[in-house]
């Protein structure tokens, strides 16, 4: 599994994107669409129609990476009624969406920041 420096942007693109699409037009996609440069430091998420198959666009300051992970029986829990047509992951929801869990449904713990023990 294919995993970044924490604090990374994962930014995932919710509508189905042509497969037939690599570096060049996945880049227009993050441009013109989402509003956002290819260029920085974050991954960019893109799934087909039939939800088995994801690519992973990053810059990696030398140049381009594109990565692809495809389903042999099985489909990614993708947010196709989501009202964003980006969402921004955290890494645990990426991890949780390669392992086929629905991260939008998942509610972890709220995490508490304290300053002193009563």
């Amino acid at each position: 599994m294919i995993q970044w420096d924490t604090g990374v942007a994962i930014y995932l693109h919710r509508d189905p994107v042509d497969f037939r699409k690599s570096i060049n037009g996945l880049s227009v996609i993050v441009d013109e669409c989402m509003g956002l440069s290819p260029f920085e430091s974050g991954v960019f998420v893109f799934c087909n129609r039939r939800r088995d198959k994801l690519k992973v666009l990053y810059w990696d300051k030398t140049g381009f990476a594109l990565w692809y992970k495809r389903l042999e029986k099985d489909k990614f829990k993708w947010p196709r009624k989501h009202a964003e047509s980006q969402l921004q992951l955290t890494d645990e929801q990426w991890d949780w969406l390669l392992r086929g869990l629905n991260f939008l449904d998942i509610n972890p713990h709220q995490t508490w920041t304290f300053s002193t023990v009563n």
